[in-house]
């Protein structure tokens, strides 16, 4: 049997599981603009599911005018990778997408699971995963570069603030190509303006690529509703960088 592509879509549909701790309007839809749910410390609670609104940041992470301040060379290898079509893009040899381009990504959603300690980020796209530790602690004395690094957060009053440092090289800011060094350290604000947004700004502080630290601020996500994260499984068959050749 040859599957179409409607076929295929359909069968990759999520599966519809409508919650009962979402507030619904009065048809039963999710009522997207009800209030900031609160753990029981008082604290915004920031779980769910939720997807990017559209492509516009991953493509171009300043793409609403910021003047990118590059260090020359970081500047000449952005080029190189604009006019090659970022042919040689992590996500696009199976490689995980870095931080902040993980956040990035549109259509398929992240879980965040809040609890005291921790804040998990479940990545669909790749089946990736970010631990965000807010318990206190400060940053490991020593840290093996990663592709997602070492995150620790902190409540400025309903805003959770995660700092990331511990960065590999190879990852890229964005599929557009910003490239990153290992003295990366990006700073994400994320603050639930309702039950169905959360807005976001970056702050990416590397000097190896840049002059001085750039600020974004991202049109944030959306709520997902009454849905739940589905396998997503990146193979390259023709992935020697994989197996270490």
């Amino acid at each position: 049997m040859k599957f179409g592509a409607t076929v295929l879509f359909l069968l990759l549909q999520w599966v519809n599981v409508p919650l009962p701790n979402t507030p619904r309007t009065a048809d039963g839809k999710p009522n997207l603009t009800a209030p900031v749910p609160r753990t029981s410390d008082g604290k915004p609670d920031l779980s769910g599911l939720w997807r990017n609104p559209d492509g516009k940041y991953l493509a171009n992470i300043a793409a609403d005018g910021i003047v990118v301040p590059f260090q020359p060379g970081a500047e000449a290898l952005y080029k190189e990778r604009q006019e090659n079509f970022s042919k040689d893009r992590p996500s696009g040899r199976c490689l995980p997408h870095g931080i902040p381009d993980a956040m990035l990504v549109p259509a398929t959603p992240f879980k965040l699971v809040q609890t005291p300690g921790v804040t998990l980020i479940l990545y669909e796209n790749q089946g990736r995963f970010r631990q965000v530790f807010t318990d206190g602690r400060d940053f490991p004395k020593q840290m093996d570069p990663t592709w997602l690094g070492y995150s620790v957060g902190k409540w400025d009053g309903d805003t959770l603030v995660v700092d990331t440092i511990g960065f590999n090289d190879q990852g890229w800011l964005d599929d557009g190509g910003h490239p990153q060094t290992e003295a990366l350290h990006v700073t994400e604000r994320l603050r639930r303006r309702n039950f169905g947004h959360i807005d976001l700004q970056i702050t990416i502080d590397d000097p190896g690529a840049y002059t001085k630290p750039w600020t974004v601020n991202l049109s944030g996500f959306n709520f997902f509703a009454d849905e739940e994260l589905m396998e997503s499984i990146c193979e390259d068959r023709d992935a020697p960088h994989m197996v270490g050749k």
